[in-house]
């Protein structure tokens, strides 16, 4: 059974009521993704990767939206018993109904079981299976929020990543970063994190990453009670 919290550095997450718990791809996202003056964290859960960077990006104001309510909710507690508990808001509405601002950055780990059976745990299957928030639906949401100089960044599995830039390309986005994600030194990726942007990128970003090495430890020394 997973812990009912997980305590970083700075902040706490409580996590009972949401389908999906604290894990590695969502604080990699977190801790790699690039930030600005405004943040919209797409599928927000817990409310971690709206924390983390609102602990990195110290003067940003960061939006986080879910359709969970019980998720939301506590999201909701998780900020407000945090020391960014005024850069971060927390709201429950889709990203489909979601026209009210633009950002100069957004992220998301979003849901990626596209072809697969679903989960008998409605609340789990809604977290992590794409039928509430497809590639396509994911891109345009985007593409309408954000800024023309703005960065997305998302984490997903290798086995979607054809199918996840093919969808940004289009929908006019160009790949602007990567950081292949390994589990060991000498075993192939199997999670990638990405950026995107309206405009391409003069320098394609190309970084590889393995768990628990020196570089790992680096980027997640400000967050991570062990590091």
């Amino acid at each position: 059974m997973s812990n009912s919290y997980f305590r970083f550095k700075q902040f706490t997450i409580h996590q009972e009521h949401c389908a999906m718990k604290v894990g590695t791809d969502g604080t990699l996202l977190g801790a790699w993704a690039r930030g600005g003056e405004r943040i919209l964290d797409i599928g927000t859960g817990t409310g971690l990767i709206a924390l983390m960077m609102a602990q990195r990006f110290p003067h940003a104001q960061v939006v986080g939206i879910d359709i969970d309510a019980p998720a939301c909710q506590q999201a909701q507690e998780n900020v407000a018993s945090s020391p960014f508990h005024d850069q971060v808001q927390i709201h429950h509405l889709s990203l489909q109904n979601y026209t009210d601002d633009m950002f100069d950055a957004i992220v998301c780990n979003p849901p990626f079981f596209v072809h697969s059976l679903s989960c008998p745990d409605d609340q789990r299957t809604t977290a992590r299976h794409a039928e509430s928030l497809t590639y396509a639906d994911l891109f345009q949401g985007v593409v309408q929020l954000l800024r023309d100089d703005g960065v997305f960044s998302a984490v997903i599995p290798i086995e979607c990543r054809d199918s996840f830039d093919a969808e940004a390309i289009l929908h006019g986005l160009c790949p602007v970063a990567e950081c292949a994600i390994k589990t060991a030194p000498h075993k192939p990726p199997r999670r990638y994190l990405l950026s995107y942007m309206k405009t391409p990128s003069f320098r394609y970003e190309r970084e590889e990453l393995t768990i628990g090495s020196e570089a790992y430890v680096e980027i997640m020394k400000d967050f991570y009670l062990s590091y």
